[in-house]
């Protein structure tokens, strides 16, 4: 992982040669609990500040538009179109895009956004993942349809995996009844579980290359850095912003060396608001 110096940070990876970033929560315009990068109109945030939040993540990607979906911790896939752009479908909580210069967002705080890109196929994808997305396995249901909808081989993929609740605090008192038993084999210790080890798990199990995945091995309850829904429900009564990760195709697909590309549009945000 590699941090973007902006005023509002993000971090950014090798295996991904398109526009993305995992954002932190500086920067940003929104006041307290949700101070300042939040990035969802679902938390109780004002409309105008998390517009703008969106506005200069995007921004700051080189990407034009945006696309986002209000989730809900199932497994349901949006493949976006143009009539997507700029709307925030209700019931998904995956997006595949096609479209040029349009990031696809992910909203989390503690829960996985996992980032995926097929080189040859000018498509990208972006799924949140939490306990539950792992329950229905929303990762392989959505490398599956990249498979069976855009001709993209799993072992072609690219795939990251963003900062999240670590092995160190996701805890699971009741894990015998919401997890199934497969997954107890990733309790690293009594009632705590690795997620970032299952959802590796799921992408080598549909044909992800080992070597082709990445995490951040961040942990958002830990890291003050990051909003956290755990460590809001200490002090906040569980209200708090949304992280967000983004990853787009360059406005032109020809194109497809951008790590420089969002860098450069990076420093061009960080130019207008000193100057603003």
């Amino acid at each position: 992982m590699r941090a973007e110096d902006t005023p509002f940070p993000f971090y950014t990876s090798n295996l991904l040669s398109v526009p993305h970033g995992l954002f932190c929560c500086a920067g940003g315009t929104s006041d307290a609990p949700f101070a300042s990068l939040n990035l969802s109109h679902s938390v109780g945030d004002h409309p105008d500040r998390v517009r703008i939040n969106r506005e200069r993540a995007n921004d700051a990607l080189g990407l034009r538009h945006l696309i986002a979906v209000k989730q809900i911790h199932a497994d349901q896939i949006l493949q976006a179109e143009p009539a997507h752009i700029g709307t925030e479908q209700e019931g998904y909580d995956a997006i595949i895009s096609t479209l040029p210069g349009t990031g696809v967002l992910i909203q989390q705080a503690d829960c996985q956004a996992v980032l995926l890109w097929a080189p040859q196929h000018h498509v990208v994808a972006a799924i949140h993942c939490g306990w539950r997305g792992s329950v229905l396995n929303i990762i392989g249901k959505t490398v599956r349809c990249l498979s069976e909808q855009y001709d993209v081989p799993a072992e072609s993929l690219r795939a990251v995996i963003s900062p999240s609740l670590g092995p160190c605090c996701a805890e699971f008192i009741n894990y015998r009844t919401e997890l199934p038993t497969w997954m107890h084999a990733y309790q690293i210790r009594p009632f705590f579980f690795d997620f970032w080890a299952i959802s590796r798990h799921q992408l080598i199990s549909v044909g992800v290359q080992p070597d082709h995945i990445e995490t951040a091995n961040m942990c958002t309850c830990c890291d003050q850095r990051f909003f956290s829904y755990r460590r809001a429900t200490k002090s906040a009564q569980g209200i708090t912003g949304r992280n967000g990760s983004i990853i787009g195709l360059p406005a032109s697909t020809a194109v497809l060396s951008p790590g420089p590309q969002t860098r450069d549009a990076a420093q061009k945000v960080k130019s207008q608001i000193k100057g603003a």
